[in-house]
């Protein structure tokens, strides 16, 4: 929890502070600007999480939150403070199924042994179980879910580019971890996703919260477009063998705590690529 004694508003944020918002703020702006959202909009969102954080994570102990104060703190008119502490509750942020189901069963083919080759890659898998015990789609859907048809998942993963069919029509992943190619509103919770989690590790570390998060880069601003290609095949052989080791060591480890009675906590690991024109 922030402490607002000995950190107030700032009258003015400090200009580093400043060229850092904008610079995060850029691909957010294009992005709303290319699917139409104005900046109306976006303004009153932004006052209903000004007023929404404010409120859960600036707290004093032992007083309650006032409308006073949360206007003093974000700088919300308190008739707008007012109105967005009494209207409706904000829709809760949920996981489209296909996500749900999807990552886990990727998981599934990416660890279980049975569902992997000698080489400990996802096997091409027959549609159907062709004896006890045998390794196939059928078989991987029913490790996860008793309560969903293998076609189905089959064809939702076909739409959305997951998976594919081979010369001997077995199935095929195409990506070793569940990033759709295709579907708006599952690339959409991914992008939610995994923006919030990056920029809340870095924005923790920026404010010297505990503990520590990792999050470091390589960037360099000198290199020709095939060095970048060279790179980016580097950056992407690397960053799979990475998330395929956490993701080992993540599904063990969380069947080992399924007796634990603590607490739940979640975890996301992540890595990313980017290149563009230096300046």
């Amino acid at each position: 929890m922030a402490d607002t004694a000995a950190h107030p508003p700032a009258a003015t944020p400090p200009p580093v502070l400043v060229r850092a918002l904008r610079r995060v703020l850029r691909p957010l702006v294009r992005l709303m600007l290319a699917r139409g959202v104005t900046f109306p909009f976006v303004a009153e969102l932004l006052k209903g999480l000004f007023v929404e954080i404010a409120e859960r994570d600036f707290a004093l102990p032992g007083k309650a939150q006032t409308d006073s104060r949360l206007s003093l703190l974000s700088g919300v008119h308190r008739k707008d403070v007012r109105r967005l502490r009494r209207g409706p509750a904000a829709e809760t942020e949920s996981m489209p199924a296909a996500v749900s189901l999807g990552a886990q069963l990727v998981a599934a083919w990416l660890t279980m042994p049975r569902f992997r080759d000698g080489r400990g890659r996802p096997r091409p898998l027959p549609r159907a179980a062709g004896g006890s015990g045998s390794a196939s789609f059928e078989a991987l859907v029913a490790s996860v879910s008793t309560d969903i048809r293998a076609r189905a998942v089959l064809d939702e993963w076909l739409r959305l580019g997951i998976a594919r069919l081979d010369r001997k029509e077995r199935v095929c992943l195409n990506t070793e971890a569940f990033v759709p190619a295709r579907g708006f509103d599952e690339r959409a919770f991914y992008f939610g996703q995994n923006c919030h989690d990056h920029a809340a590790a870095a924005v923790s570390n920026l404010l010297a919260e505990a503990p520590q998060f990792l999050e470091r880069s390589v960037h360099y601003d000198a290199l020709s477009a095939s060095s970048v290609e060279a790179l980016a095949r580097d950056a992407a052989r690397a960053g799979t063998a990475a998330l395929k080791t956490v993701n080992r060591r993540a599904m063990a480890l969380e069947r080992s705590d399924a007796a634990d009675r603590a607490p739940r906590q979640r975890i996301n690991f992540g890595v990313y690529f980017y290149s563009a024109p230096a300046t």
